[in-house]
């Protein structure tokens, strides 16, 4: 025990002596002017690794505070490249929005020229449906001159009617709900229909199309489809859409089929009121007991239809606005 004592002193003996001789030497070596000799031998057999691996660490460390500094400078260039990658996809998605509704209400003043009717524009506020606009609110009411079955278009066609009117707000029917029942021509043959709105065909992207009487034979897959002139509430010549489908039905007499919208029910955001009303009260009788007749038979072959169906007739017409 008492060796191992001693053992430790005389290594602690040494290293003070070396660390003493060290610091002489350095002392000697600034202090003097060693160009020759021993000492300067020893000077450089001892000091020069000992400034060797000083210099090392020194060179290192400063490595490392230029590479710690860099990885500061990136991040915070990061950062700020980051925002200002935030604010270009804003700004961007911002123009896009703007470029989508100018070339939407650029459509709808081709579709507002294409019909010399007094007019107003209006947005849609809110839709009763997760889907599919059949009855949506605009923001538009009787204080903009809006009334009870004003016409409604949009996107290149016809989209409903007005059933309900507040000061500043309007309720809209569109033609693909369960309860829309439109007279209709087909364009190329002049022969009649009657456009039928089913919200479980729509998903389909088609409206029912009955009671055609295409007694020549001449409609075909792709003709147009119009309101026709013996319709109560609606104007004449507004697009519905084209034909997509069409065949014979059981009775030998009429034919049955579809149309694809000419509206987008799915993606309404601007329409536009027509406020001109159609003109019946002057009617002559014979239109206004077709339009009727067009429509009663329609509800007489489908029962779903046959509580609440919104009909092309004036007396239907003030059922919807007690609704």
């Amino acid at each position: 025990m008492k060796k191992k004592i001693n053992d430790s002193k005389k290594s602690k003996y040494i290293f003070v002596t070396l660390c003493i001789g060290c610091c002489a030497l350095v002392i000697l070596s600034l202090a003097s002017d060693m160009s020759v000799g021993p000492l300067k031998y020893v000077s450089g057999y001892v000091i020069t690794p000992i400034q060797k691996g000083l210099n090392e660490v020194g060179n290192w460390i400063s490595d490392k505070g230029v590479y710690l500094q860099s990885n500061v400078d990136y991040a915070a260039q990061c950062k700020e490249l980051q925002e200002k990658v935030d604010q270009l996809t804003a700004e961007n998605t911002e123009l896009l929005a703007d470029r989508e509704e100018k070339e939407r209400l650029e459509k709808q003043l081709e579709l507002s020229a294409q019909y010399d009717y007094d007019k107003v524009g209006a947005r849609v506020i809110a839709r009763d449906s997760d889907n599919w606009f059949n009855v949506f609110t605009i923001d538009k009411g009787s204080d903009d001159g809006i009334e009870v079955n004003n016409n409604v278009i949009s996107n290149g066609g016809l989209v409903g009617i007005v059933t309900d009117v507040g000061p500043n707000y309007a309720i809209v029917r569109s033609i693909i709900d369960d309860y829309s029942n439109v007279s209709a021509m087909v364009t190329t043959t002049e022969d009649t229909c009657i456009i039928a709105g089913d919200l479980r065909l729509i998903d389909e992207g088609k409206i029912n199309l009955v009671k055609l009487t295409d007694s020549r034979d001449k409609v075909t897959v792709g003709d147009k489809v119009v309101t026709s002139d013996i319709s109560s509430r609606f104007l004449p010549g507004i697009l519905i859409g084209y034909i997509s489908e069409i065949s014979m039905d059981s009775n030998n007499l009429t034919k049955s089929g579809y149309i694809t919208p000419a509206v987008d029910f799915r993606h309404l955001r601007e329409v536009i009121v027509i406020r001109d009303q159609k003109e019946v009260a002057g009617a002559d009788e014979s239109l206004k007991q077709a339009a009727s007749k067009e429509t009663e038979g329609l509800v007489n072959d489908s029962t779903e239809a046959a509580t609440a169906a919104e009909t092309e007739t004036a007396d239907t017409a003030a059922s919807d606005n007690g609704q």
